[in-house]
């Protein structure tokens, strides 16, 4: 009601200093007479244009502004828990790959742990093995030194009789070589199986 006031004295304002300039000039919205019908008719149109206004179309753009307001909101509201979503999974995904690190590093120094066992106990079977490779050596060289002087002593004495039996073109006894070369190996040989 106030506003239609307004309008109406502002309106008033303008036109009564046109009535005075235009009173002479003859123009007829201008003149006294018609002023009644024209303030009615005014009225009408303001009074018809301000229930329109205020009944129809801005009851629905009020409610539109709501709408939107409340989808802003809504909207504001739904990032707002997107992102806190988003930091939580930012964190949780930090944390996961941090743990996915350790696990990693656990497994590698556990497997190389285990490769540098599993070597040093293979080089432990190794050495035990080459140990007892020489051990066997040992003892086959051994029996081996033990039985030289006989393998020695038979192959000279069937050396020296094939020698003597082709130098005299007989036979000769076996026994008395052997005693010879038995002889001479007490005598000589026992500094040479000694090393």
């Amino acid at each position: 009601m106030i506003k239609k006031i307004f309008f109406q004295l502002i309106f008033y304002f303008f036109f009564i200093q046109e009535v005075f300039s235009a009173e002479s000039g003859g123009m007829p919205q201008l003149d006294p007479e018609f002023w009644i019908s024209q303030i009615f008719w005014l009225t009408l149109s303001f009074g018809i244009l301000y229930i329109v206004l205020s009944k129809l179309i801005l009851p629905k753009i009020s409610a539109n502004l709501e709408l939107r307001k409340s989808q802003i909101q809504e909207n504001i509201e739904s990032a707002e828990k997107q992102r806190e979503s988003s930091e939580t999974k930012i964190k949780e995904y930090d944390a996961l790959i941090l743990k996915s690190k350790i696990e990693a590093k656990n497994i590698f120094k556990n497997a190389r742990d285990d490769a540098i066992k599993n070597i040093n106990l293979k080089k432990e079977a190794l050495d035990k093995e080459i140990d007892e490779e020489i051990k066997k050596a040992e003892k086959e060289i051994m029996i081996l030194k033990k039985k030289a002087p006989e393998k020695i002593n038979k192959i000279a004495v069937e050396t020296s009789t094939e020698l003597l039996k082709k130098l005299i073109g007989a036979e000769i006894n076996n026994s008395s070589i052997s005693a010879i070369v038995d002889d001479l190996s007490k005598n000589n040989g026992n500094k040479y199986y000694d090393n």
